[in-house]
């Protein structure tokens, strides 16, 4: 009699959208029951399943210096940045967060604290640890383009010598703050130069190679997250399977910035489709999600997430 309550219990749970996964711990989960909104999380601006670069692009015709914002949720801050050629960030940092950025398209020179400037082309994963100081420089004669990303709420701050960029609503005013600077390590690195992979070599030795960012929220300190980089062949990838619906979030969204050739995403009622190099691709939190790798050559996506191990399986799920 329990064996058979058991079986109506799961069978309903998987019918409402409940989870269950792995009842004795195989591959390291544990079964689970987890709350899903009767309604799906909706999409609220600015965010879009799909963001396309060439809307993005087209909507910025003809302005050399912009910004478009593309995630804005409880976690995170995601923008397209435009910089004219010569244009130069001031000097600031930030209190309590790493910050990262993604180069699409131009030449920018970084200039961070502690460590040689370097400049940066399309293909180049840059991040600067919390309270170090940089500033970012369009070079060459074409405007830079950068898709950044910072942990919400998360402030800009300036060196007492430097004067701040002036924000609507906003006034600054002098204050004294530890000197506990952020480091790199030997994950997080100043920057990944990742065309070395997909142009056929290696890139340069760093512990694990297919994390941009580890900065999980466990541990003794929050910042800003995970960014994992996710290459694959398509013809390798296994059929899809209609019943498989991937994995979702309970906390906070995922989304993914697609750095080389194509991924198509199944997320939620949204039809399926596929994003293209440069495009962003987004999920609110409890809604499930799919990426597969498609198309005819190598494809890579970069995946923002807040937390370690976070992904809600269904039963028996990858």
């Amino acid at each position: 009699m329990r064996l058979a309550v058991t079986a109506v219990l799961l069978a309903l749970a998987l019918a409402i959208g409940m989870l269950t996964v792995d009842l004795h711990g195989q591959d390291g989960r544990i079964e689970a029951w987890a709350p899903m909104p009767e309604k799906p999380n909706p999409f609220t601006p600015p965010h879009k399943a799909l963001t396309k670069l060439s809307d993005v692009l087209a909507k910025h015709k003809g302005q050399q210096s912009w910004s478009e914002p593309i995630v804005n949720d409880n976690l995170f801050q995601g923008s397209y940045i435009a910089m004219a050629p010569g244009a130069k960030t001031p000097r600031r940092f930030h209190q309590d967060n790493r910050a990262m950025w993604v180069v699409q398209d131009g030449q920018i020179r970084f200039t961070i604290e502690g460590i040689e400037p370097f400049v940066a082309t399309k293909g180049y994963l840059v991040q600067v640890p919390k309270r170090l100081v940089y500033s970012m420089e369009t070079v060459g004669d074409r405007p830079s383009l950068r898709f950044e990303v910072l942990m919400a709420n998360s402030h800009t701050m300036y060196p007492a010598d430097e004067k701040p960029a002036p924000v609507p609503g906003v006034k600054y005013e002098r204050v004294s703050v530890a000197n506990a600077k952020g480091a790199y390590d030997d994950a997080n690195v100043p920057y990944i130069d990742y065309n070395l992979v997909m142009n056929g070599g290696k890139p340069k030795p760093k512990r694990n190679q297919t994390q941009f960012v580890g900065d999980a929220h466990d541990g003794g300190y929050v910042n800003v997250g995970i960014a994992n980089i996710l290459r694959g062949d398509p013809k390798t990838e296994k059929p899809a399977r209609e019943d498989d619906r991937g994995h979702f979030h309970l906390t906070g969204p995922e989304f993914w910035f697609m750095l080389e050739g194509q991924n198509e995403f199944k997320i939620g009622d949204v039809p399926l489709f596929v994003a293209n190099q440069g495009d962003i691709v987004y999920a609110p939190a409890q809604v499930w999600h799919r990426p597969r790798h498609v198309g005819a050559g190598m494809a890579t996506r970069l995946a923002f997430v807040g937390y370690a191990n976070s992904h809600l399986f269904q039963p028996g799920g990858e």
